[in-house]
């Protein structure tokens, strides 16, 4: 896992993905009366993988398991662990790509107002989840980025966020005046407030605080865009993935070029960021057939 995280820049949800795979996979090997890693075989990876399918895990989750297999495997022949790379030929379907839940225009504004006038309140709590929300909309982070986000990182002169993202690449990323108004709310009152629970435990440089005074987590996150997101109409998951892919898909619909959200965005590939052209697509189909009298 060390080779993972420091020679393949993986992330810390990718590093704990694969070796919860590899777990599994050690189990189903034991079974088979397979106790070493010199004992796999292509056989046997590929009966793995089937056992997965007819359980009925997600495309997506086999063709993890079976990159997962195949990172191990690699790196067992490549430090000399085994005499060979039994993986070598081991395919796995493509994961589908299902077109990604988007919040309309008039939902999201509803949804940040009803933010604000929580935030109104001048509830600690509050403060930051209008923050955090906007921020969110505003830049398309991964929930990762937002949570590793220091104090530092903001420069709200230059309406900038720093963010480090997967395969620790640096990039900077724009926000608008909305998301700077509901910062300083939160850096004014909200998280002073947050930092006092912390009590005797050290101060953090986190951006975004949880209850006890320490950097906010992933769950706490997807809790809250859950709850936000629960009473919105639409289908497809209700965490903060919803809200990045709505903003990239809002740019695209404004006009943004493709290539300036993949910046913004993180993307590796363009291809990755060329989902937000099918759903613009899509919501363009949409509006077409309700609204054309001859559609």
């Amino acid at each position: 896992m060390v080779y993972l995280a420091v020679e393949r820049g993986f992330s810390v949800h990718t590093v704990r993905a694969y070796r919860t795979d590899l777990a599994g996979l050690v189990a189903f090997a034991a079974g088979r009366d397979v106790v070493a890693a010199d004992g796999l075989s292509l056989e046997l990876l590929r009966d793995w993988l089937w056992v997965g399918t007819q359980q009925g895990l997600a495309r997506a989750t086999i063709a993890r398991r079976s990159a997962s297999a195949r990172s191990f495997t690699a790196w067992q022949a490549r430090t000399g662990a085994s005499a060979a790379d039994p993986a070598v030929r081991l395919r796995s379907p493509k994961p589908g790509r299902p077109l990604p839940r988007v919040i309309n225009h008039a939902q999201m504004q509803q949804l940040l107002t009803h933010l604000e006038l929580r935030a109104a309140s001048q509830d600690p709590a509050a403060l930051r989840e209008l923050a955090l929300v906007e921020l969110l909309y505003a830049s398309g982070l991964r929930v990762s980025e937002l949570i590793g986000l220091d104090v530092a990182d903001i420069d709200l002169h230059r309406l900038t966020v720093r963010v480090t993202g997967k395969g620790d690449k640096e990039r900077v990323v724009p926000f608008g005046v909305p998301a700077q108004t509901a910062i300083l709310g939160y850096l004014d009152r909200g998280r002073p407030a947050l930092a006092a629970h912390a009590g005797t435990v050290p101060p953090t440089r986190a951006l975004f605080l949880g209850t006890r005074g320490q950097r906010l987590g992933v769950r706490a996150v997807y809790r809250l865009v859950a709850t936000l997101l629960a009473d919105v109409p639409g289908n497809g998951p209700a965490g903060p993935h919803a809200l990045r892919h709505t903003a990239a898909t809002h740019l695209l619909d404004g006009g943004a070029d493709l290539r300036a959200v993949q910046e913004l965005l993180g993307h590796a590939s363009l291809g990755t960021t060329q989902i937000y052209t099918h759903v613009s697509a899509e919501r363009l189909k949409q509006s077409y057939r309700t609204a054309h009298p001859r559609a």
